[in-house]
């Protein structure tokens, strides 16, 4: 992942600078609250990466920056207990074991949050403020200027999810974009072929659309297991994009 200038972490850097007016609209929003909690995330997730980094002998990532914001964004509202045990879950488990940011297929976003949402199913999901979705707007034009942004997958959810308005089915919301941009398009887990990009997008744009028809709960919560579902369909993903590649390459050279 080394290009130039480029590596992992001067993408890390963008990741992280796109972030901010996310940050922001959102500890406006939260208040003191919100501070503390995001505070929390950090120290909980900078110890995990700690101990693993000088176990490589590696520098801890950025990217755990914007991790820890969608934690404290999305997270279910539990104990700090509990709270504790599964922010060191997502980031152990989602990312560390792996090598770090950019070697897994899950986010450890993702997997703390769906770690909090299955073990305590009773506990009460965020809602996002709609201003929040406003401040998704300069994170996708920043990240689409240094073309870190996998525009085709935020282009297939963006199409499946303006068709699903059409039918007055869940519409593009705060919960959709944050969850949209910065997890589904993260691209350090996201599809690697053109196609399967497209088919990630707009399968979770499906998925989510899906989920609103026929599931009563959170955006936050449909939107996250939508993007989990997703993450997880990746490698297939690529794989048909793969063997459609082979397929029309059979049909053009006979």
């Amino acid at each position: 992942m080394i290009r130039g200038i480029w590596n992992r972490e001067t993408v890390a850097m963008v990741w992280v600078a796109a972030a901010l007016p996310l940050a922001v609209t959102w500890l406006l929003a939260e208040g003191s609250a919100g501070a503390i909690r995001l505070l929390f995330v950090l120290i909980v997730g900078g110890v995990c990466q700690a101990m693993f980094t000088v176990i490589r002998a590696q520098r801890p990532s950025l990217a755990g920056l914007v991790s820890a914001l969608l934690i404290a964004m999305l997270a279910p509202q539990v104990g700090p207990l509990q709270f504790a045990l599964g922010v060191a879950f997502g980031f152990v488990f989602g990312e560390l074991v792996f090598g770090g940011w950019g070697r897994s297929v899950l986010s450890p976003a993702v997997v703390a949050i769906m770690f909090l949402g299955f073990a305590f199913p009773a506990a009460a999901w965020p809602h996002l403020p709609v201003q929040i979705e406003w401040a998704v707007f300069p994170a996708v034009v920043l990240l689409l200027a240094f073309g870190v942004l996998p525009w085709r997958a935020l282009a297939g959810a963006v199409l499946v999810l303006v068709i699903a308005g059409g039918f007055a089915l869940p519409p593009f919301g705060s919960a959709v974009a944050v969850v949209l941009v910065f997890i589904v398009c993260d691209p350090a887990i996201c599809a690697t072929s053109p196609l399967g990009r497209w088919l990630a997008g707009a399968l979770f744009g499906l998925l989510f659309a899906l989920f609103g028809s026929v599931w009563q709960a959170s955006a936050v919560q449909m939107a996250v297991c939508a993007a989990l579902l997703v993450s997880l369909s990746i490698p297939l993903l690529d794989e048909l994009a793969i063997a459609v590649w082979r397929l029309s390459g059979r049909f053009r050279h006979g």
